[in-house]
């Protein structure tokens, strides 16, 4: 019986028409030398999106979680799978386009993020069944009312991921721009490395702390239904990098990857009382304005008092201050500072499991840049550390160096 697999392709992949008639022909060869159904996934052409959503704002805006934002920007879709259906006839492979409504992709609101809620996937089999290669819009998933939603930039990552996940956890390949995941940022460390393998849990990690490869929900919905995942290049035959639940010798390495973003606000509200229930009262307001947030680190102040400095996406930096307006109210006392030029560095990697000495190892590196550690969070495989943004590229290259490149 013939494999399914799904194949995701971004928007430089179709950005232009001589692209995704590249597209075309490698899905075409792919079905030819391999026999495999094939579902196709593709975002919007290049810049696209971004046109879009300056059109919306010249139009007067409506914000980027009213219903008329996501019926605009789901347009870019449109075109694209319109396109790559058209180039896929023209080669002899019958192809179908799918908006998510005729799919459908069925999506649930929780705090203002669209969430995947079920796939119907009978009219795929049957297109399958058929010979017809369904080239599904990424991005995009239809809500309760009948209204286009949308997954968040990169969600059409997750569409390909939830797609594979739905057909019975088939083969799911991301071809995009780049060859595979790296060490770090190429463009920063010249001795960044591509990786051949990852766990699940470093590749979310790493997509989490600031690698544009996956979309972090992409990552999370593919270590939840095992869903076989590679990262690669749609402009090449390279074999790119596979993210799967264990590999061997995956804890050799004390550390896989290093990131930094450098999108990131960190609030610090000082003269807190230091009782039961400040912070509690604290997160709720974020919460209740939809407001992600990041780090967090409580220290107690002089005369009883309590500071506590927490992180959060630089777009949600209106929306924390004005959900601290009235806390503030009602505590007086209690001030806050905004910092914008704040940058999150993570080293991420399974060794740290079993290798002792790594947050050692790292303040001592940083600290002889004389780049100072603002918060500190950490996990089993991850330590991530607030810093100022004019240090994010020093920072990424001196660890890159001392923790991949030194033990190569």
């Amino acid at each position: 019986m013939p494999q399914t697999v799904v194949m995701k392709f971004g928007g430089t992949s179709v950005g232009t028409t001589e692209r995704i008639n590249a597209v075309a022909n490698r899905v075409s060869e792919h079905i030819r030398s391999t026999g495999d159904r094939v579902v196709v996934v593709v975002s919007a052409m290049s810049g696209e999106t971004d046109r879009l959503i300056e059109l919306g704002k010249q139009a007067g805006g409506c914000g980027n979680k009213s219903r008329e934002y996501h019926q605009l920007v789901t347009a870019g879709e449109h075109a694209s799978i319109a396109l790559t259906a058209m180039a896929l006839e023209s080669k002899g492979q019958p192809a179908q386009s799918l908006l998510a409504n005729q799919v459908p992709i069925r999506t649930h609101e929780i705090y203002g993020l669209n969430l995947i809620s079920d796939i119907d996937v009978e009219k795929l089999n049957a297109l399958l069944d058929e010979g017809i290669v369904p080239v599904v819009a990424g991005f995009q998933g239809v809500g309760e009312d009948g209204s286009f939603t949308t997954l968040g930039r990169g969600g059409s990552d997750t569409t390909a991921v939830a797609l594979a996940a739905s057909l019975g956890s088939c083969p799911c390949f991301i071809l995009t721009d780049i060859d595979g995941v790296y060490t770090a940022l190429p463009s920063i460390c010249r001795g960044a490395k591509k990786l051949k393998k990852l766990t699940y849990e470093e590749m979310l990690e790493l997509a989490s702390s600031g690698a544009k490869v996956l979309q972090a929900r992409s990552v999370s919905f593919a270590h939840k239904h095992r869903v076989p995942l590679w990262v690669a290049s749609s402009f090449s035959d390279d074999e790119g990098t596979e993210i799967l639940e264990e590999y061997e010798g995956m804890e050799d390495a004390v550390v896989s990857g290093i990131t930094c973003r450098v999108d990131e606000a960190k609030f610090t509200l000082r003269n807190l009382p230091d009782k039961p229930g400040i912070a509690a009262k604290l997160f709720k307001a974020l919460g209740d304005a939809e407001v992600v947030v990041d780090m967090i680190v409580q220290s107690q102040g002089a005369g009883g008092n309590a500071a506590i400095s927490f992180t959060v996406p630089q777009e949600d930096t209106s929306a924390a201050e004005g959900a601290l307006k009235n806390l503030l109210l009602e505590l007086p006392e209690a001030s806050v500072e905004v910092d914008t030029d704040i940058a999150k560095l993570s080293v991420v990697g399974e060794g740290m499991r079993t290798h002792a000495g790594v947050a050692s190892r790292m303040f001592e590196v940083l600290g002889s840049e004389g780049i100072n550690v603002e918060m500190i969070t950490t996990s089993e495989i991850k330590i991530s550390v607030a810093i100022q943004a004019k240090y994010s590229e020093l920072a990424v290259r001196v660890l890159h160096e001392a923790f991949i490149q030194s033990s190569s």
